[in-house]
């Protein structure tokens, strides 16, 4: 049993820095999950919290059924896996694979069996008697891996592992860990202030902001569903566009008036939107939701809206449309083909059964 419990745990540093505020979250055996958030968030600080490397002010951590709050990191059965490597540089890669286990006097040829079992795992068979210095960055990510997965943990605890790699690199090792999940079924705990991360790699994300928990769900959830402004403006790539607006009544009909173009509400799709006529509201839309009238043509001539095109940024399939409406900007995401250029109007349809409301002061969506 590996699940790993959050109850009520705070952190607080000298000086009345609160790193962690009332955390509370279950972790289920087996599940590969992911804390993510902005530096400074209190994702790292929970993470060393479960790994014993930081003390828990208040409340309670618990890993399978055991209460940690005192036991010894070497005494928890985890392993973790740290930005920068921390290898032995004086030690080949079997040596520092085997090290932990020799400490703990693990019999030599238990040692070898999981050292080789380990290295077939990640690919690195053929490197076992180099240096780390004789290693690539993605080499040596591989190594500390190892050194983690040869310890057949109960809960596996990664912080920012991939943060040092080249782009290429990071979504090879992405793929990787995700194997290792699969093939090894234990608890994974990720950290990453990358969201395109967090996204592919977790069976949950917990969003993070200022050392509080702002939303734990799946990363489609999150992504649908998002709780409140920070939470869908950080999960996201380009984030979602933010408009200031009013709700308003129209024939009948209700509409977010953007002051130089009005969006429709779809009918029973906001239970508590009726609340907010004539009130502002921050409406939101990711990029992708944004359609270009030329691969709409069913839409109505009152939903298309000319916009002006400010910066067209090609990035291969795609093509991120900087576009603006009097004040109004925003990023639509469109196919590469797009008739679309710099310094013209485009014709542009909402998609308005993606569309998202916050409350202007709260800043929690309005569901």
């Amino acid at each position: 049993m590996a699940k790993v419990v959050f109850d009520h745990v705070y952190k607080k540093f000298p000086g009345g820095v609160v790193a962690v505020k009332d955390a509370n979250l279950e972790i289920k055996d087996k599940e590969f999950i992911v804390f993510v958030g902005p530096s400074g968030c209190g994702k790292t600080t929970s993470l060393r919290m479960v790994a014993g490397l930081e003390e828990i002010s208040e409340g309670n951590i618990y890993i399978g059924d055991t209460l940690v709050n005192n036991v010894a990191p070497k005494d928890r059965d985890i392993s973790m896996v740290f930005q920068n490597y921390a290898l032995y540089p004086h030690m080949d890669v079997y040596n520092n694979m085997a090290f932990g286990l020799k400490l703990r006097k693990f019999p030599k040829t238990e040692i070898d069996r999981r050292v080789k079992e380990a290295a077939t795992i990640l690919g690195i068979e053929n490197l076992l008697d180099r240096r780390p210095k004789a290693l690539s960055g993605g080499q040596r990510q591989r190594v500390a891996l190892g050194r983690a997965i040869v310890r057949e943990p109960k809960v596996f605890l990664m912080d920012e592992p991939l943060s040092n790699l080249d782009a290429k690199l990071r979504v090879q090792t992405r793929a990787e860990i995700i194997r290792i999940h699969n093939r090894l079924q234990t608890t994974f705990i990720y950290v990453t202030h990358d969201q395109t991360e967090a996204m592919t790699m977790g069976d949950r994300i917990v969003v993070m902001k200022d050392g509080v928990i702002q939303q734990v769900g799946t990363p489609l959830d999150i992504y649908d569903n998002p709780n409140n402004v920070f939470v869908a403006g950080f999960i996201g790539t380009p984030p979602m566009n933010f408009i200031d607006g009013v709700v308003k009544e129209d024939g009948g009909k209700l509409v977010v008036d953007c002051k130089t173009f009005k969006v429709k509400i779809p009918d029973g799709r906001f239970k508590h939107i009726k609340e907010y006529v004539n009130k502002p509201v921050i409406f939101g839309i990711r990029p992708e939701s944004i359609l270009e009238r030329e691969v709409t043509p069913e839409a109505a001539a009152d939903e298309v809206i000319a916009a002006m095109v400010d910066v067209y940024e090609l990035i291969g399939a795609q093509v991120y449309l900087h576009m603006s409406i009097g004040d109004a900007s925003f990023v639509a995401t469109v196919d590469s083909h797009t008739s679309a250029k710099d310094g013209t109007k485009h014709e542009i349809v909402f998609n308005n059964e993606k569309i998202h409301f916050f409350d202007k002061e709260t800043e929690k969506a309005i569901n």
